[in-house]
């Protein structure tokens, strides 16, 4: 698919079948189209080589998501921000930082997602905690009361996926488990993404998920390589 001396940290396929790569060691984004047999991409955010923390720039990007209308958003890891690229724009505007008002600070975003209606949602790796918006802006949503092995609480949170229903999947990497977050509706079924939150712990056997710094090369998803025995 794409061939490089850097390891791809997260994928992404968009409705059209481009497979987009997070380079984070290179500070880039790569995409490809799946419809072609060629071994060509193109860069479609960052600079090559090069770190930076203005709009042409990334520093260290993680997880990526790409919209119906084929706008990226990326997570700036060691920029500690969100990027926003529309499609064909190599300057990015910034939605969650530090410098943009109303929003919330950031450590170390590792993954962004988008929900069925549009809300981003956020995993905030170095504060140990999943940040989603709504109507009334930015706010933590899980992990709020810091780092922990608990039922509300976080380790090192690395990437987040929702099912059909709309609940939340957390790879809680420090804990070495996989955590399920069910989401409530009000009586009148409109969607209330703090009403509460209930864990279940997938899988928390130390044989099942390992990681290691030295074999990151091997995984896509996270940069870890986690071991399934």
């Amino acid at each position: 698919m794409i061939y490089s001396c850097t390891p791809c940290y997260d994928i992404f396929i968009d409705i059209a079948n481009n497979l987009y790569c997070s380079m984070t060691g290179n500070h880039q984004v790569l995409k490809k189209s799946l419809n072609i047999s060629s071994y060509t991409y193109e860069t479609v955010a960052g600079v090559p080589g090069v770190t930076g923390s203005t709009a042409r720039y990334l520093y260290n990007p993680y997880g990526i998501f790409v919209d119906t209308n084929f706008d990226l958003y990326v997570a700036d890891c060691s920029n500690n921000r969100i990027q926003f690229f529309p499609l064909n724009q190599f300057d990015g505007t910034t939605l969650v930082g530090s410098t943009v008002p109303g929003t919330i600070t950031l450590s170390c975003p590792t993954d962004v997602k988008l929900d069925a209606d549009k809300y981003l949602f956020i995993v905030n790796t170095n504060n140990h905690r999943i940040i989603g918006s709504g109507p009334n802006g930015f706010r933590c949503i899980i992990g709020c009361s810091g780092s922990g092995a608990g039922s509300n609480t976080l380790n090192t949170p690395w990437s987040m996926s929702f099912d059909s229903a709309g609940n939340i999947y957390v790879t809680d990497l420090a804990n070495n488990r996989i955590q399920k977050f069910i989401l409530l509706y009000n009586k009148s079924r409109k969607f209330v993404k703090l009403i509460r939150i209930y864990f279940t712990t997938f899988y928390n056997h130390s044989t099942f998920l390992q990681y290691s710094k030295n074999s990151h090369r091997n995984n896509l998803e996270t940069g870890w390589n986690y071991v399934c025995r």
